[in-house]
């Protein structure tokens, strides 16, 4: 069984005030190619089609051209999706039996119900059956009339016990296409600018709840990446969405299943982005000389160096490297009155400067109520981030 791992595709993103529409269509397409040359058994997308959960209609079009253009190769490839924390389940699952009779099968929501279950597509090869499990981002509430209560406050038994409901036959072989923040193995994974986790916190799933699973498609992190097992793995981004993942190569992963017992083999297919995302530090100088003499098409991230003031600097910038995300300064004598003056930066989370304002602006402190409300109110923020 050979299968595409996909997964935060992020469509109606921006970096920083681009428009990321044609990148996404260039690198759809050359992903569509891979498809129609490779011809996998199946395509799964582990969650966070869409920037937002309620994406623009432009996006809404470019994942709709996608899956028109999968849906004509012959003979058809099942598509598999889940959706992630980006995602609105509702809006995903609204015409996902329509598309089930194409061979596009959707999970937008996880069992709410006693009688509901996770979706389980199986697909057969020369080795007998795969069972593929869709598990979409959940939250302990959102499954709070399927579980018992004691198990909701703790995200890695709400997916053991989730599995276990569906009694999954580990003689053979099985998937599973998850998007959340697993850890495991006493390691952390690496994460980007452009992810918002709680790295250590509650929303955590250890590997101790999938590790049965032959191979587990993991979305919600944007760099590929193991987590404590080969055969469990984030497949990353399929462009760079934050400066921060510049250092990144970004692939499409194929994943091939032989016969149950044997090691999973994985391929990384490179992808070849319309412009890549780069970081560039030196002297305004050096770095305008660098960009009149090679390719300068890329998002550039530029650290200035320079000690003494300079003149527009963004503007000369701009004239050489035209899709210019933004301009830092790191000089030496900053660092040095900093250090002189003994100045430490504190780091402060979003609800506690909001509690420096409120008692500035009003003269009094928020009070209990007021710091719930605001929690709930960064909450949703995150979750729309």
């Amino acid at each position: 069984m050979r299968f595409f791992h996909l997964s935060d595709l992020h469509l109606g993103k921006h970096l920083h005030h681009y428009n990321l529409k044609e990148d996404q269509m260039h690198i759809l397409k050359e992903i569509t190619t891979y498809a129609r040359t490779l011809h996998p058994d199946a395509i799964v997308i582990a969650g966070d089609i869409y920037d937002k959960s309620v994406p623009s209609a432009e996006a809404v079009t470019m994942f709709d051209q996608f899956l028109t253009e999968l849906s004509a190769i012959e003979p058809a490839i099942p598509v598999l999706i889940i959706a992630g924390n980006h995602d609105s389940g509702e809006r995903l699952d609204y015409v996902g039996e329509i598309l089930g009779k194409h061979q596009i099968y959707i999970a937008g929501k996880p069992p709410v119900t006693q009688g509901e279950h996770l979706k389980k597509i199986t697909l057969e090869d020369a080795y007998g059956p795969v069972h593929f499990y869709l598990l979409p981002f959940l939250k302990p509430s959102y499954v709070r009339n399927v579980l018992p209560q004691e198990v909701l406050e703790n995200y890695t038994q709400v997916v053991k016990c989730l599995l276990e409901r569906e009694e999954p036959d580990y003689t053979q072989r099985n998937v599973l296409v998850s998007h959340q923040f697993y850890t495991g193995k006493g390691q952390q994974p690496e994460t980007c600018d452009s992810e918002l986790v709680n790295v250590g916190g509650l929303d955590n799933v250890d590997i101790s709840a999938v590790q049965k699973f032959d191979y587990v498609a993991l979305g919600h992190l944007h760099g590929k990446q193991q987590v404590g097992l080969p055969h469990i793995r984030y497949c990353g981004t399929m462009l760079k969405y934050s400066v921060s993942e510049a250092v990144h190569e970004k692939s499409l992963t194929m994943v091939t299943l032989n016969a149950k017992g044997e090691a999973v083999h994985l391929e990384n297919l490179l992808l070849h982005p319309l412009r890549d995302v780069q970081k560039k530090k030196g002297l305004l100088e050096d770095i305008l000389k660098e960009g009149t003499e090679k390719d300068s098409s890329n998002y550039v991230s530029v650290t200035l160096t320079n000690e003494e003031e300079l003149y527009k600097p963004r503007e000369q910038l701009m004239s050489v490297y035209p899709f210019l995300l933004e301009v830092r300064m790191d000089r030496e004598r900053t660092r040095r009155k900093l250090e002189d003056m003994g100045e430490e930066i504190e780091r402060r989370s979003p609800l506690e400067m909001y509690q420096d304002f409120y008692r500035e602006v009003h003269g009094t402190e928020l009070g209990e109520e007021g710091i719930e409300i605001m929690r709930q109110i960064l909450d949703e923020i995150k979750e729309e981030c």
